[in-house]
């Protein structure tokens, strides 16, 4: 490595499975900027997040820790300004820190350690989607249901696309900003994109790179659901509003579409780094928050500890400092904030104990690393907390009024032999149950989590009355120092805007 700390980029999807891209296998969808990318680097084929589910998960991998330490438990719960980040242990270190689109960051600190915030939120910062596990029959009115599937299809715009051709312009200028300024730190530049979310809609150029009779439907569905699956079709309202075969294939073809537009946006990027002459000095780090079911299982959208909703793609790519691989061993996003504190030239040993993650700095290294991701899901759809442990070919999930899973990822990927069902297996279940007692005091968890709801839904509801002042994020620029103004010597500044500069001669 070069003795000046590298810039980072990195670039997030929402809800991107990596079932569903070439990078991992899938032979129809069209990415060629990821698979540049993954060919140039270091591909993760097993790395999970900390919750399938947006607010928990992002503020697991921004504080490398598990949602039960984060407190983060919902889309709803506010993530305290006082839990150290991956920004402020960079910014700490002299980094630029700078964040361009989603982070779904709930309450007042919408910050969280970046120096710099170029957009708004596409979601609310308030505590209005706070779930309700003291009423688990009610479904809550805000949340999914079935109409993005229903009403899949071709769009010229929709909220989605309005912010994320936002993310995508206002970080591209941040990297010409940030060639042509006099600071010359390095840079944590986070763009972060909403697609391939649902709803299922894109535009036409999207919709037209595949072909209807091209679009793989989902396997056939388990013949029987577990409880947590029930409960998630209830929650969704997967029962009241069934899918049609046709409704599924083109909420997977549009799906398939808003993957190539993260594409073209993931190369725009890094097009922009080849340009301003950044590329050589700067890792790139794409990856997602969670995944998609995207009707395997009969369940779609996220909250689940299947595989299409809580593996997650993950590639690091710098080649002058690491060498094309691809990493077998599980690990997490929480590991991201000591990987990011190694790049950083920081002291990943002394964080000890105040992160649940590891750097995988051993794994870009092509060295023996760690090979275990933990999972924790605490909001809707769940009666209880329930928890992941994936270690080796095994994924053991545990909830105290669920029955347990026990899959062996190897032999069964489809997740469909429940081996907690099997005595032949029994000592492995009884050693999972008693790692899961030792890791989480779940009936502790239980308890916090609903005291916070409740905590939460009384907040709302005072604060929806009378004058209602929101915690989003207002992007501020100071228009005197935009462009061309009087305060400004128009020589010195079309010198210092033009890229490349002009050279006298």
């Amino acid at each position: 490595m070069t003795a000046r700390p590298p810039n980072i980029l990195i670039v997030i999807a929402d809800q991107m499975a990596p079932a569903f891209l070439p990078i991992y296998g899938h032979a129809l969808t069209r990415a060629p900027n990821m698979q540049a990318l993954a060919q140039s680097g270091v591909v993760f084929d097993s790395a999970y997040c900390a919750s399938p589910l947006c607010s928990p998960s992002r503020a697991s991998f921004m504080a490398g820790l598990l949602p039960s330490r984060t407190r983060v438990y919902d889309n709803a719960a506010e993530f305290s300004a006082d839990i150290p980040t991956f920004a402020h242990h960079l910014r700490l270190r002299g980094y630029r820190t700078i964040l361009s689109g989603k982070m779904h960051f709930c309450g007042p600190d919408q910050l969280h350690g970046f120096e710099e915030r170029l957009t708004t939120d596409i979601y609310p910062a308030d505590f209005g989607w706070t779930p309700d596990w003291d009423r688990p029959h009610e479904r809550p009115s805000w949340y999914h249901n079935m109409s993005s599937v229903a009403q899949a299809g071709v769009c010229l715009r929709t909220n989605q696309l309005d912010f994320d051709d936002e993310v995508a312009f206002t970080a591209e200028r941040a990297i010409f900003d940030i060639v042509r300024s006099k600071d010359k730190r390095p840079f944590l530049l986070v763009a972060s994109f909403t697609h391939p979310h649902d709803p299922f809609a894109v535009p036409q150029r999207y919709w037209d790179l595949y072909r209807e009779g091209d679009i793989d439907m989902p396997s056939p569905s388990p013949e029987s659901l577990d409880p947590h699956s029930r409960r998630l079709r209830h929650v969704c309202a997967t029962d009241a509003e069934p899918v049609t075969e046709a409704q599924a294939l083109n909420a997977r073809r549009a799906y398939f579409g808003a993957i190539s537009y993260i594409d073209d946006n993931l190369g725009r990027l890094t097009q922009a780094l080849r340009s301003g002459g950044l590329s050589e000095d700067t890792i790139v780090i794409l990856l997602s928050d969670h995944g998609e079911m995207l009707g395997e299982r009969r369940l779609w959208y996220k909250m689940s500890f299947f595989e299409g909703a809580n593996r997650v793609p993950l590639v690091v790519a710098s080649p002058g400092r690491f060498a094309p691989a691809r990493v077998a061993a599980s690990v997490s996003l929480v590991d991201l904030l000591p990987t990011l504190v190694d790049f950083a030239g920081g002291d990943t040993a002394a964080l000890g104990s105040s992160i649940d993650g590891l750097s995988l700095g051993p794994h870009l290294a092509v060295s023996q690393g760690h090979d275990e991701a933990i999972g924790e899901y605490l909001a809707e759809g769940a009666i209880a907390p329930i928890v992941m442990i994936r270690r080796g070919a095994l994924k053991f999930i545990h909830s105290p009024l669920d029955p347990d899973q026990l899959y062996d990822l190897r032999r069964d990927p489809g997740e469909r032999d429940n081996l907690a069902e099997q005595p032949g297996h029994a000592a492995e279940v009884a050693d999972f149950r008693a790692e899961v007692a030792l890791r989480w005091d779940l009936d502790a968890l239980d308890a916090e989590v609903r005291a916070s709801q409740r905590r939460r839904r009384l907040v709302d509801a005072a604060l929806m009355k009378g004058d209602i002042r929101g915690w989003d994020f207002q992007p501020f620029r100071d228009a005197s120092k935009l462009y061309m103004r009087n305060s400004m010597d128009l020589d010195d500044l079309e010198a210092m805007a033009r890229f490349p500069r002009v050279i006298p001669e």
